[in-house]
């Protein structure tokens, strides 16, 4: 998403030939994979750790710093910390795009002498932005948060918020840029209003 903006707005004339049907494939494809292939190193090497330590997780998923607790073997545990500490390095590294896509993106768009093209290009970011800093500040609270503040009832809200609410409201983020999505909302918000006015008025109708 930040190279498409960066495209979009830094290299608009090219935006067909950088970004077309082949690229976005081989991108999607790319995402698709590595999320697959990080999924089952993960799970295979933790349904093959030995849990001597209980068996019951104070969560509503099975989070893997949780499943390391019950877990008796070192050997294991050495194991799924390196498949952990790779996949941090390759996520900083996304991060480290998107910091520097949208460093040029800025740049770009402070240069436009158009006040009107500013507020568009600005707006055609905002959404990523939103998504992306929603499921970095919650992935932070989650794993980085003091010792002071863990708490059973605690983690499992904030496994909730990184885990559940960045995927559930990002095709409202980037579908509020549709006009039609924006007009129906808007006739539910009115239509909800008038129907709680209603009954507020006339209750035993």
């Amino acid at each position: 998403m930040s190279y498409d903006r960066y495209v979009a707005i830094c290299k608009p004339l090219h935006y067909g030939t950088l970004l077309g049907s082949r690229a976005c494939a081989s991108m999607a494809a790319a995402a698709w994979g590595t999320g697959v292939l990080y999924a089952l190193l993960h799970t295979a090497s933790t349904f093959s750790q030995a849990l001597c330590r209980g068996k019951v997780l104070n969560q509503f998923f099975c989070e893997i710093p949780h499943i390391l607790r019950l877990s008796c073997s070192e050997s294991d545990n050495l194991r799924e910390t390196v498949f952990i500490v790779v996949s941090v390095l390759a996520v900083f590294g996304c991060f480290v795009f998107i910091i520097f896509s949208y460093v040029q993106i800025f740049r770009a768009v402070l240069r436009m002498p158009s006040e009107q093209g500013r507020h568009k290009a600005f707006s055609t970011c905002l959404p990523h932005l939103v998504v992306v800093s929603l499921f970095v500040s919650t992935d932070i609270l989650a794993y980085l948060k003091p010792h002071s503040l863990v708490s059973p009832s605690l983690n499992l809200v904030v496994s909730f918020l990184y885990s559940v609410v960045p995927p559930a409201v990002n095709p409202l983020i980037y579908s509020m840029r549709n006009q039609e999505l924006k007009d129906a909302v808007r006739k539910m918000i009115s239509w909800m209003h008038f129907s709680r006015n209603k009954l507020l008025i006339c209750p035993y109708k």
